[in-house]
């Protein structure tokens, strides 16, 4: 060990002002980690100490604080002008001969370690603040880090840069945001072995949900090559999801797998003088294809929950995780070669609850991943490089194809930013979410599409998919404080459909889902009807083609079914465990299936869909039974498989016993069979016959759903697709309200669970009201109307305590 020089085994958490947060946590990582089976790449840190030499040596304090003295960061050129001549004053004082010669002997050694000849093994020289990592303050990507880096005058050059990037402009700008002096912060370097990704894939892993804060998820981003790509957001990356209680418990409960494009690959730039790596074009069918299997995935998502148990253990408090990865391509191996407290959502406060609701329409410019759930208006700005920032003006959308570090100063100024590429956690989307501002990214277009100097409205309000939409749309704030909800006796479900949405739902006081509909995973996430995918070989040549196009990688299309709609099911159960949530199975009509990619052939022409052949008649129909199978396949890999046991299954629009006897049936001939591992199975009271044999129903069934809709339309004799006898439909008719009488009542005498799914109580607090005087033990709402049904429903039940005491 020497004065500049500390290998990673012998460096812990604690060794920040020596080596600082990275690589103090590489050190950490290596002696703490790596005995429980996370690989990381060996290597040595230059200490702070080697900044301070390099400063001294050549008398640099007093002039670092004559040219830094005064700066007004909101003056960019001022900033860059500052900024270059302290770059140039540390580029230009070199490094001493006695702190080189340290270096080179470690190089040596490591070489040697590696069996590299001639002083060459290849590492990424990376820069490491004492203010680094801190969990409320990041600074990373503040300064420069240099991979491929071989011999040692490739080593002295790397060195030099990154003691000078200590004072990169957006460096400047970070530390005068947050409160560090200049000169009380010094820079450390790592200097890693490199992994070989560039023949393989790397990325990023957090371990919360970076958009709604949800704790109980481990976020997975990677692409083809290193992971510069997938930092930087030059890439739309494939997107992994892993459920950790689930994960925990020994399950394989990965809710989400998406391919990103991966247009670009960082490898090794060999025998081009100067250039230590290039991107290259990725080949199609590679681009089509994840780049990690399911077990990577899970191996990989087991790391991160020992890399956050151990940080939070050390700090005594939960630390949730932002993690960089690789993959060897000469070993196959996986390595974690950065880990480092999250300190964006982890430290938002969870007292106040704010949706964002937009109240307008607006014509479509482009659409990509959302990045938060805010809206954001402003004139667009245009930006293609570094020249034209000077036109972004504080409150402009910022449009670009990506960011990077040095334009932060700009992006701090905007109402919002669009790029062309990148993912959840690329550099513009860690920045909008530090900022608090939202982000599309990857929207492949947004740059040619949306005109610079145009008002633009930025929604990220509706879920994973953000839009951009012209003009200054209108958007109101809804605000509530979860603390000061008043508790109901009776349970207040959400109906969920969105899998995209549920994280964020989920923060919203509830009791779980009373309604998560199949049908919007199909339409939304599948999008071809599930005999398309059995049938292929009955569909025209131009819709097998797209079918292929959107099945790209699945050799058995129906696995492509089972997979979507599981995921889509899973994203939700997870969102909301251990609450009950209640999958609904398909009630698509005959007209609507018809509509899907390759459904027109599978479906027969109804005059009213409305009562034809939908809901339980489907199930055991021989046009569709083979479909069904598939759902009850996804239904059960999502509570075996996903360990998400939470599920319970609800058969829709059941009209006879005898009917719902088959579904129940065929349901156990594929593995989902009632009461077994504990599955509950609910049928919907939604048919006058329903609530006439009420009794007859809660034999075979756990519980009932009443869905107000259909059994108005049934119950009044309104076809609730009709606009000519809309007036007539009305849930509060004292007919369907005798309806909703006996069927709680019934429910409540077979001591049954009884709860109702429909739109009635979303709309009308009266008949919210109603319900809960007759005793139902739950009501699921539309998510906008929570927090209003809750107040309501409390004060009702306060009234009927009352009563009830008045009457002893």
């Amino acid at each position: 060990m020497t004065p500049y020089i500390r290998w990673f085994e012998a460096l812990r958490l604690s060794d920040t002002p020596i080596v600082g947060g990275k690589t103090s946590s590489l050190g950490e990582l290596f002696h703490a980690l790596r005995p429980l089976g996370v690989k990381v790449p060996d290597g040595f840190a230059i200490t702070a100490d080697a900044y301070w030499a390099v400063v001294d040596a050549a008398g640099l304090r007093p002039r670092l604080r004559e040219i830094l003295d005064g700066l007004d960061k909101r003056d960019l050129a001022d900033l860059g002008r500052r900024g270059h001549a302290v770059r140039t004053l540390i580029r230009d004082a070199g490094l001493p001969p006695g702190l080189w010669a340290e270096i080179a002997a470690a190089y040596r050694e490591f070489s040697s370690h590696y069996g590299a000849a001639d002083d060459d093994v290849d590492v990424a020289v990376r820069s490491s603040a004492t203010a680094e990592d801190l969990p409320t303050a990041s600074f990373a990507g503040q300064q420069e880090s240099f991979l491929n880096v071989r011999g040692l005058p490739a080593l002295r050059e790397a060195v030099t840069q990154c003691f000078a990037s200590l004072f990169t402009d957006r460096a400047i700008s970070y530390r005068i945001d947050h409160g560090f002096g200049h000169l009380e912060v010094a820079l450390s370097i790592a200097v890693q072995k490199m992994v070989r990704s560039d023949l393989a894939a790397a990325g990023v892993m957090f371990t919360l949900d970076t958009e709604s804060g949800f704790r109980n998820a481990v976020l997975i981003e990677a692409a083809w090559g290193l992971g510069e790509n997938v930092v930087k957001g030059s890439v739309d990356p494939d997107d992994f999801c892993v459920f950790k209680p689930a994960l925990r418990a020994g399950k394989r409960p990965i809710l989400r797998r998406r391919v990103g494009e991966k247009h670009l690959r960082m490898v090794y730039a060999e025998g081009i003088s100067g250039q230590a790596t290039r991107n290259e074009p990725v080949l199609e069918g590679d681009r089509r294809r994840l780049c990690l299997t399911d077990d990577e995935v899970l191996g990989l998502a087991r790391w991160a929950l020992l890399i956050e148990d151990h940080y939070s253990r050390a700090a005594g408090v939960d630390r949730p995780m932002d993690i960089e990865w690789a993959k060897d391509g000469h070993t196959g191996e996986l390595f974690i070669v950065q880990a480092r407290p999250e300190t964006v959502e982890s430290q938002r406060s969870a007292s106040r609850l704010d949706t964002f609701v937009l109240e307008d329409k607006g014509d479509e410019l482009a659409v990509g991943r959302s990045v938060g759930r805010k809206i954001g208006v402003g004139r667009a700005r245009v930006v293609h490089d570094f020249a034209d920032l000077d036109t972004v003006q504080p409150g402009d959308v910022l449009v670009a194809e990506n960011t990077t570090p040095d334009w932060e100063p700009i992006m701090k100024r905007s109402a919002a930013i669009v790029t062309d590429r990148g993912g959840r956690t690329c550099h513009a989307a860690i920045v909008a979410r530090e900022l608090g501002i939202p982000a599309v990214v990857g929207t492949g277009d947004g740059t040619r599409r949306i005109p610079s100097g145009q008002a633009v409205t930025v929604s990220c309000a509706g879920g994973d998919a953000g839009r951009v939409f012209s003009g200054s749309l209108r958007y109101r704030v809804d605000s509530i404080e979860p603390e000061e909800l008043p508790r109901t006796r009776t349970k207040l479900e959400m109906n969920v459909g969105d899998p995209d949405q549920a994280f964020s739902l989920a923060a919203i006081p509830n009791d779980g889902v009373g309604l998560a509909r199949i049908e919007f995973i199909v339409t939304s996430g599948i999008r071809v009807h599930p005999m398309a995918l059995l049938h292929p070989e009955r569909l025209d040549p131009q819709t097998r083609r797209a079918v292929d196009l959107l099945t790209v990688g699945y050799a058995d299309k129906s696995a492509y079914f089972i997979d979507r709609l599981a995921e889509g099911i899973g994203m939700i159960a997870a969102a909301f465990h251990p609450k009950p949530v209640v999958v609904r199975l398909s009630d698509f009509k005959s007209n609507e299936y018809a509509s899907l990619l390759g459904g027109d052939p599978f479906e027969a022409r109804e005059e009213n869909p409305m009562i034809g052949l939908r809901g339980a008649a489907r199930y055991t129909h021989p046009s569709y039974a083979e479909a069904f199978a598939l759902e009850c396949v996804a239904l059960r890999r999502v509570r075996s498989e996903m360990g998400l046991d939470n599920v319970r299954v609800m058969v829709p629009f059941c009209r006879r016993v005898e009917e719902g006897e088959r579904v129940l049936a065929e349901m156990a001939r594929h593995g989902l069979r009632r009461g077994e591992d504990g599955l509950e199975v609910y049928v919907m009271c939604e048919i006058p016959n329903n609530v006439m044999c009420i009794d007859e129903f809660c034999r075979i069934f756990d519980g009932i759903s009443i869905g107000s809709n259909d059994l108005t339309q049934l119950t009044l004799g309104v076809d609730r697709d009709s606009e000519l006898v809309a007036f007539e439909f009305d849930e509060r008719d004292p007919g369907v309200l005798r309806m909703l009488r006996l069927a709680v009542e019934g429910a409540r005498r077979n001591h049954k669970h009884v709860g109702i799914c429909g739109q009635a109580p979303s709309d009308y607090p009266e008949i919210a009201e109603f319900l809960v005087r007759l005793g139902i033990d739950a009501i699921s709402l539309n998510p906008d109307t929570v927090v209003r049904t809750r107040i309501h429903v409390a004060a009702v039940e306060k009234q009927l305590l009352a009563e009830a005491q008045g009457g002893q």
